[in-house]
């Protein structure tokens, strides 16, 4: 399998895009159902959430298939694919089975470690299997990550990152406005995170002000924590009458520039303003920091408030757990790469002691037991001969470069193994991980 994955999440797009880009059941079907009916790809499954749009392929040919998915998504949306170039990513072969274990982790979601992804990677597979695209490389490589996002959560505190980072920011938040009880804060954002940030903050005793771009998602989130819903165009009016803003929409750009809340701060000159950013990239101006009355706080900060933590070290330890993974992933593809050649090598064994039995026959009388016990002990001495180079073949195989000792082999015993003359090769000259104007820009 030669993997590739084209996306594009709140790290990259705004929001907006992302709302266009999402595939319901049925249009991932089709979508899947043109990509594979080029000869660039073998396979696909697209992830979609509110976060994130990726579309999977095993692919023959990395361009032709950037391209191919790159145009696709650019219909799904609605623009040129020169437009959206940028706000796409592209990841290949080992780099993109790390990105897959990264996300099944919960290591790139908005809110770190949140195990809803690993519904939706179920979901993943279970279309694989109901459109009858099941067993292939990309079900496996499914199937590992959800067991990889499971060891991740089951053998470490990861789910407790996110309520971590918000009790890191309520502690700044009491160092700067005293007892949180009481106050009025604004949650910009309505998703995972924001959700958390909520709660923690009506469970302390504040009053909540949500503010979100789509009013019906506000209103339930609010509603949910005894708050109330505002719209992005009162944020002015909210902080100027807000103690703590916390913000996490996932849009590209700012939500919270120096002019708003220089101009908020104008309506609270004797009281100071704390302000959380938890999104990546940011939503708050970091200049805001600048601001007499503002006490700004990013994921740096408060990443550096956890350091030493068990979170840190949860965190530390769940990258382990996905370098560990992909490792033994590769390693996997490769000694299955072999498989084929250790077939052939031992067909060609067979043939050459079955060819011989055959001379033996037409040359010297034997009776039906003799013959028997010939066969078998012949047999005995091929296997015994081919069971070391067989096993350390694939043992070798294991290790980066492995393909070259099944190469070898075949060279040596002149084997015919179909598609093995590109095996450990990549199929393009391509980036491991980049955007796809980059890549498609080295289309000739």
């Amino acid at each position: 399998m030669t993997l590739m994955v084209v996306g594009l999440s709140h790290r990259t797009a705004a929001l907006e895009v992302l709302e266009r880009a999402s595939f319901d059941a049925a249009a991932a079907s089709r979508a899947v159902s043109e990509l594979t009916a080029s000869p660039h790809v073998e396979e696909a499954f697209v992830l979609s959430t509110c976060n994130r749009v990726e579309v999977y392929c095993d692919v023959t040919r990395f361009h032709g298939a950037v391209a191919a998915v790159g145009e696709a998504l650019a219909r799904r949306i609605g623009v040129p694919l020169d437009e959206l170039g940028d706000q796409l990513y592209v990841h290949y072969e080992d780099a993109g089975v790390e990105h897959l274990f990264r996300v099944a982790c919960g290591l790139d979601s908005m809110a770190v470690g949140e195990a809803q992804i690993l519904g939706q990677l179920r979901g993943a597979l279970r279309d694989l299997h109901e459109t009858d695209r099941g067993g292939g490389a990309l079900d496996r490589l499914l199937q590992t990550a959800l067991r990889v996002g499971k060891r991740a959560h089951s053998e470490t505190s990861l789910d407790s990152a996110g309520a971590s980072l918000v009790d890191a920011s309520l502690a700044r938040a009491e160092q700067v406005v005293g007892p949180v009880a009481g106050r009025r804060a604004v949650v910009v954002g309505a998703g995972a995170m924001s959700a958390l940030v909520a709660t923690t903050l009506g469970r302390a005793g504040v009053e909540v002000v949500v503010a979100n771009r789509t009013p019906e998602r506000a209103q339930r989130l609010a509603a949910a924590v005894g708050g109330r819903a505002a719209g992005l165009d009162a944020l002015r009016a909210e902080v100027a009458a807000a103690d703590l803003v916390v913000s996490c929409t996932g849009a590209v750009g700012h939500v919270l520039d120096v002019a708003v809340v220089a101009s908020a701060l104008l309506d609270r000159p004797q009281r100071p303003l704390f302000l959380a950013d938890l999104a990546l990239p940011r939503d708050i101006d970091p200049d805001v920091a600048t601001l007499p009355g503002a006490h700004l706080v990013d994921l740096e900060g408060l990443g550096a408030d956890l350091a030493g933590t068990a979170v840190a070290d949860d965190l530390r330890a769940v990258r382990t757990i996905v370098t560990e993974e992909v490792a033994a992933y590769a390693a996997s593809l490769r000694v299955a790469d072999v498989a084929p050649t250790v077939v052939a090598l031992r067909a060609q064994a067979r043939h050459v002691v079955d060819t011989e039995m055959r001379r033996l026959a037409g040359r010297v009388e034997l009776d039906d037991a003799a013959r028997a016990e010939v066969d078998r002990a012949v047999h005995r001495i091929v296997e015994k001969l081919l069971h070391t180079p067989t096993v350390r073949v694939k043992e070798l195989a294991e290790a980066p470069g492995g393909a070259g000792y099944a190469a070898a082999l075949r060279a040596l015993f002149d084997l015919e193994v179909a598609g093995a003359a590109g095996t450990g090769q990549r199929v393009g000259e391509a980036p491991l991980s980049g955007t796809v104007a980059e890549a498609v820009g080295r289309v000739s």
